[in-house]
């Protein structure tokens, strides 16, 4: 079918970023936002608003019969839920097809398989890719005597939801069990399912991850892209093509998230996504996102491509409109995420106004944001304020780009963390490239 008109089940820059795709393409846009959202660029960009709930997720974003409700209530013919809230919710999916909507994203049974990471280490295993070494736990005792099989230090990690969340390392074997109900707990407050696993936790790794691309019978790898930048599991920094992979690595880490995607018969934008043992160089199956990622403009800017129209071409029935032939890959690109955080108080959110908002422009420069000046800043969702994204002939020069970038960037009324960017890119250990998650911690502590 052709889509004619799409909800958003979504808020801030991945809302306006959808909308500008959708008008390119005559589709009208229809905006699910909250209370607090009323009044937002993306409010101000779409073809018609629908206010959904409260300003807390749960009243709005979060509800699955009200954003469905909304979309039939628009006459929409598809519902795009972005990444985070509803955005790999099976139930979503579900009340979508029960509607008569199309979801812009994989299938049921797909988000099933990916969503729970143990179901989806499964799938990676019946794929032939290789996984850290570990397991599902039923009780405490398992978990030691796993631990013992497995290694010293390892990861609890939670089965359902991301962002680091129930997502824990353990060191001394004595604070296995306090840990692994900490992680329990805070899963099930996150995620409503407080189930976890052990993997053995790879001290000095790398986090890559490859973009797929699929229709369910013809899947394509989009490059990688390296996102090793962390704090508390939480991306920062994010750059296509992933810098210091030997050409061997590079192909079998293509290969695999392409084996994987085959193997679920995958439909839609998807990540695999890897950790790299910098010591070993082996590199080991983490999750799939099955979604479009904050981190996707460093993939356009380096293939050409427009991720959300290719998302909605398959949605709407098209085979692939190009095959991986076509897919070439142009210099390097980086990915900031300016964040209302104040970085020298431990990271605290920063709600407010915002009093003056200028963004950097020029060649090799795009800016996703849903800021200006007089906007609020509300307490209730993610700090992100906007995606700073360069694209230079090699990594050098895009560093040099973001430098610039950076210097042209000013966000007044709430604290961000614009300089801790800058600083961060004088670093000598990023300049030079293939910097393992552990860095930016102690990049902090200097």
């Amino acid at each position: 079918m052709t889509m004619r008109r799409l909800l958003i089940a979504n808020r801030g820059e991945i809302a306006a970023r959808i909308i500008r795709t959708c008008h390119r393409l005559g589709i009208e846009t229809v905006l699910a936002a909250s209370e607090a959202d009323l009044n937002s660029i993306p409010a101000r960009m779409a073809d018609q608003t629908i206010c959904i709930g409260p300003a807390k997720s749960a009243a709005s974003y979060l509800n699955v019969d009200l954003v469905v409700a909304a979309a039939v209530e628009a006459g929409a013919d598809a519902i795009h839920p972005g990444y985070g809230f509803l955005s790999e919710n099976v139930l979503l999916a579900t009340r979508c097809r029960e509607s008569g909507i199309l979801f812009i994203g994989p299938t049921e049974a797909q988000l099933d398989g990916i969503g729970d990471k143990l179901k989806a280490r499964g799938h990676a295993v019946a794929a032939g890719l290789p996984v850290v070494p570990g397991g599902t736990i039923d009780a405490v005792e398992d978990a030691r005597e796993m631990a013992e099989k497995i290694g010293w230090p390892v990861l609890v990690k939670a089965v359902s939801g991301g962002g680091g969340r129930g997502m824990k390392p353990v060191h001394d074997p004595a604070k296995l069990k306090e840990t692994i109900e900490m992680a329990m707990a805070e899963a099930s407050a996150a995620f409503g399912d407080g189930r976890v696993y052990l993997e053995r936790f790879v001290a000095s790794g790398r986090h890559v991850e490859v973009q797929l691309l699929g229709d369910g019978k013809t899947i394509l790898h989009l490059g990688t892209r390296d996102c090793s930048v962390q704090r508390r599991y939480q991306k920062l920094v994010e750059e296509a093509p992933a810098p210091d992979l030997s050409d061997k690595v590079r192909a079998a880490m293509h290969q695999a998230a392409v084996d994987f995607g085959r193997h679920m018969e995958y439909c839609g934008l998807g990540t695999v996504e890897f950790l790299v043992d910098c010591k070993s160089g082996e590199f080991f199956f983490l999750e799939m996102n099955a979604r479009i990622q904050v981190e996707h403009p460093v993939t356009e800017a380096i293939t050409g491509l427009d991720l959300v129209a290719e998302q909605i071409a398959v949605a709407e029935g098209w085979p692939l409109r190009i095959d991986q032939s076509d897919i070439g890959f142009s210099g390097h690109a980086i990915e900031c995420r300016i964040n209302a955080e104040d970085w020298t108080r431990d990271f605290r959110p920063s709600p407010g106004t915002v009093a003056a908002a200028v963004f950097p422009a020029g060649d090799g420069i795009r800016v996703d944001t849903h800021v200006e000046r007089g906007v609020q800043v509300p307490p209730y969702y993610d700090s992100l304020l906007a995606k700073v994204i360069v694209h230079g002939k090699d990594r050098p020069d895009a560093i040099e780009r973001m430098r610039a970038a950076l210097a042209n960037c000013c966000i007044e009324g709430v604290a961000t963390n614009v300089a801790m960017h800058s600083a961060l890119f004088e670093s000598p250990e990023f300049t030079k490239g293939g910097i393992d998650t552990s860095f930016f911690p102690s990049f902090l502590q200097r």
